[in-house]
């Protein structure tokens, strides 16, 4: 039903509707919510008037009070750069291994390096600075360096990066894919020969010939007795650390269709102190030499 009946003298108001006896009462809204509601209605004109607000076509109202919240964050950021500018100086007029030495150097490379790390490096690194096993992102704690671990060597790195085409001074390394050079006789053997050289389960029969291919082929590289050369970026395969996995699979793989992992160069997108920073800050996380 939806009749309104006729309100007679004591009635309560209701809405008209019944259902199985059930009828809605039409009380009206207190009137402090009422004007609780038209207060909040006014307010929101007048903040719209007063601060940015509605979407034009290139931008949007400026608001007559002329805030900007990406001014503000300008404003904060340029206050930050000005506090920091004199020990920023300091760094990158400081000799690179001078910086730990320095007690003001070293607590805020400590610091601020962390913010950089955690901001541009931690995504492949990984937040603890621990790499990804097996997937090419090295570890940064231990002392194994493709290209060396003193910090210069590691500077220089994060400055100009890993096969970074970009870059004339990117450290570069190629490795050959033998998949298509070696016979698949000749790519087991070495493959058991590297195992046995990095102190892993290796058929032997076969690693005694894969040697012989290692040192006509892989030597050159990787150096006869197999400890790499970081002059080259080639890794020392007779440790127990490896960047893309140790098991027969992986060293297959990596052996017929070669591994070139990228870094890119930092130079173009951090400051030169940025740079200082999160070299000394990886510098000493444990396996800096």
């Amino acid at each position: 039903m939806t009749d309104k009946p006729t309100k007679k003298p004591g009635d309560v108001e209701t809405t008209g509707h019944s259902w199985d006896g059930i009828e809605e009462f039409n009380n009206p809204l207190p009137r402090w919510w009422l004007w609780t509601f038209y207060a909040t209605i006014f307010w929101g004109v007048l903040y719209t008037i007063a601060y940015p607000a509605w979407p034009l076509i290139s931008g949007a109202t400026p608001g007559v009070l002329g805030y900007s919240t990406r001014a503000e964050v300008a404003e904060d950021i340029t206050r930050f750069e000005e506090l920091n500018a004199p020990i920023e100086a300091k760094l990158e007029a400081a000799d690179l291994t001078a910086i730990s030495a320095d007690a003001e150097l070293a607590n805020y490379t400590q610091n601020a390096g962390a913010a950089v790390f955690k901001t541009w490096c931690a995504q492949c690194h990984g937040a603890g600075a621990a790499g990804v096993q097996g997937q090419g992102y090295p570890n940064l704690l231990d002392d194994d360096w493709l290209w060396g671990g003193s910090i210069e060597d590691i500077h220089l790195t994060i400055s100009h990066g890993i096969r970074n085409e970009e870059d004339p001074d990117a450290r570069y390394s190629e490795m050959p894919a033998f998949g298509e050079i070696l016979a698949e006789e000749e790519i087991a053997g070495v493959v058991q020969y590297v195992r046995q050289i990095s102190g892993q389960e290796a058929d032997a029969a076969l690693a005694t010939a894969g040697e012989t291919v290692f040192l006509d082929n892989c030597a050159a590289c990787h150096a006869e007795d197999g400890t790499g050369d970081r002059f080259q970026g080639a890794p020392n395969l007779t440790d127990a650390i490896w960047l893309y996995g140790g098991s027969v699979d992986d060293i297959t793989y990596t052996v017929e269709n070669a591994r070139f992992g990228v870094m890119p160069s930092w130079t173009s997108r951090l400051s030169e102190a940025e740079i200082r920073a999160v070299a000394a800050y990886v510098h000493g996380l444990g396996g800096g030499e």
